[in-house]
């Protein structure tokens, strides 16, 4: 089966996380394999902590630091990202069925190959999502939006839980 893509977009505290946490935890227990991706546009963000010995070697010019423990094991590169294509950050999901992208309204938003979930806050965020991003599988977040007739069903992704992940179990399986 080749992997699955799909971006849950929306803005700032609309839901997007909860959506991807309750989304993975459901399908994981179908048997599915699960990458997450996250955009973080805070600049100067940084995954590692300062003072820790991976920072230490980042700051003394390793490009490349992996960090391997008895469950985990992390790579951190020091690269410009700024430029990556859609495709170049995907490519680092390997061996999996399905991969979420939170955000990346930019790369993945008008990518009409790439199915989004778009968690809302009001009507008129919904209204602009309608008109800006393709193909929509669903609706979720803190506004229902059933009283617009966008012809996209909405779900609160803590009540109707099965309904979405249904809706992303046939879209996977396409």
């Amino acid at each position: 089966m080749k992997t699955t893509v799909i971006a849950v977009v929306g803005t700032k505290s609309s839901g997007k996380t909860t959506t991807i946490e309750v989304l993975t935890e459901q399908l994981t227990k179908r048997g599915y394999e699960i990458a997450v991706v996250k955009h973080i546009p805070e600049p100067n963000f940084a995954i590692d902590t300062e003072g820790k010995d991976t920072w230490r070697f980042a700051q003394s010019g390793a490009k490349t630091i992996v960090s391997v423990a008895p469950d985990e094991i992390a790579t951190i590169e020091k690269i410009d990202t700024t430029s990556f294509s859609l495709e170049e950050i995907l490519h680092r999901c390997r061996d999996v069925d399905l991969v979420f992208l939170e955000g990346f309204k930019k790369l993945a938003g008008k990518n009409h190959d790439i199915p989004k979930i778009v968690t809302v806050k009001s009507a008129k965020e919904a209204l602009e999502a309608s008109e800006t991003f393709k193909p929509i599988l669903a609706f979720t977040g803190l506004h229902s939006i059933e009283t617009l007739n966008l012809n996209v069903p909405y779900m609160n992704i803590l009540e109707n839980t099965e309904k979405i992940v249904d809706i992303v179990d046939k879209n996977v399986k396409k």
